[in-house]
């Protein structure tokens, strides 16, 4: 374990006897005591309040004069749609139109902007950035060693966070942020977050990690681990980098034009996307429920009599549903088709295709 980073709130962790394992090249809380299912619940319910340590995530800043011209280049999204306090989903493509990585783009001023970039892919995208920032009158600096990452979840984050800040939280809308000064430090807290829940992520300086985790911790939040947060993500249908996204496929195939703008005008990978898009794509990303008993995991085969047509990208038990829930890849020519099954230990289970999420959003968005 000793060649793994850590966050500032490693020791925080091992104090309240969480079960520490190796995730992105950090030593990570997959549970504590109480389990996982216990901490999916503790978001899910309609008084929860989950608190996550994602400070193994990736923060980059960057500032100058053509921040804006830089940033319309390298991802998918139309930053000039952004307005100051507000946050934007966005995709690093390469010049094959597949994912380099998926993002969070935050406008502080039109010269001024921040991203978060998922931890497994940090070094890389700061590469990609820097060498494409050559061309532009733009600075780009990582801090993700100096910053820790906090996300709050559940119906009460609102109140649960209110007291330790100095800002009205209900002015913060979906996808927006605001600063706050805490301890004579400046934190950022957005209306994000990774569950389908209502809650905020926290970009906080290291030296307010441990004293936030605590007050948070003492108004009743919960602390939740690895494996409940993708139990969470994956009942919303969220992509996750390495599963249902890679350098392997285009945003055509993963579902996420929405966040590709053809019409913006030249940015990187756009023409092989757009070529995608006119011949269609082999496969796409679907979601399935299953019909009968059984798990679905990830790379079992997705079957159409009795052939194999796809696999599983994620899968779970959702406990809310009490069945079987899966993202899957799907060959297009049987996406279709009414007779999909997973095949788990050598049994086709029974399948129906649904549109994620799975369950219902409680995400505030007005």
């Amino acid at each position: 374990m000793s060649e793994l980073a850590k966050t500032p709130l490693y020791d925080e962790h091992v104090a309240l006897g969480g079960k520490i394992v190796p995730f992105a090249g950090f030593a990570m809380p997959v549970q504590y005591p109480a389990g996982a299912l216990k901490e999916y619940h503790a978001v899910r319910a309609d008084d929860g309040g989950g608190l996550f340590d994602i400070s193994h995530m990736g923060q980059i800043r960057v500032r100058g004069a053509q921040a804006l011209d830089f940033l319309q280049y390298v991802t998918s999204n139309d930053v000039a749609r952004l307005v100051d306090g507000q946050v934007q989903y966005a995709a690093l493509l390469n010049d094959d139109g597949t994912f380099i990585d998926d993002i969070t783009t935050y406008r502080l001023a039109e010269d001024h902007y921040y991203l978060c970039v998922n931890a497994a892919n940090r070094h890389k995208d700061v590469a990609h950035l820097k060498a494409q920032a050559a061309h532009f009158d733009v600075h780009i600096e990582d801090e993700s060693e100096r910053t820790t990452l906090l996300a709050l979840q559940g119906a009460r984050a609102a109140s649960i966070l209110a007291p330790w800040v100095n800002i009205d939280l209900g002015a913060i809308g979906y996808y927006r942020f605001a600063t706050a000064d805490i301890e004579g430090r400046k934190v950022m807290i957005s209306r994000t977050g990774y569950t389908g829940e209502d809650g905020f992520e926290l970009y906080l300086p290291n030296a307010l990690a441990v004293s936030c985790w605590r007050a948070l911790l003492a108004r009743g939040a919960a602390p939740i681990g690895l494996a409940a947060r993708d139990m969470l993500r994956t009942e919303m249908g969220y992509a996750l980098y390495g599963h249902e996204i890679s350098d392997a496929v285009t945003p055509v195939e993963a579902g996420l034009m929405w966040i590709t703008k053809l019409d913006k005008g030249a940015f990187i990978g756009r023409d092989a996307v757009a070529a995608r898009l006119a011949q269609g794509p082999r496969q796409r990303l679907i979601g399935l429920r299953l019909t009968e008993r059984g798990i679905p995991r990830e790379h079992y085969r997705v079957l159409a009599e009795g052939r194999p047509v796809g696999s599983v990208t994620s899968g779970m038990f959702s406990p809310l549903l009490g069945t079987g829930v899966a993202l899957a890849y799907v060959d297009s020519e049987h996406l279709a088709a009414d007779n999909l099954c997973v095949e788990i230990r050598n049994r086709a289970i029974p399948a129906e295709r649904v549109r994620p999420p799975f369950v219902r959003s409680r995400v505030k968005k007005g």
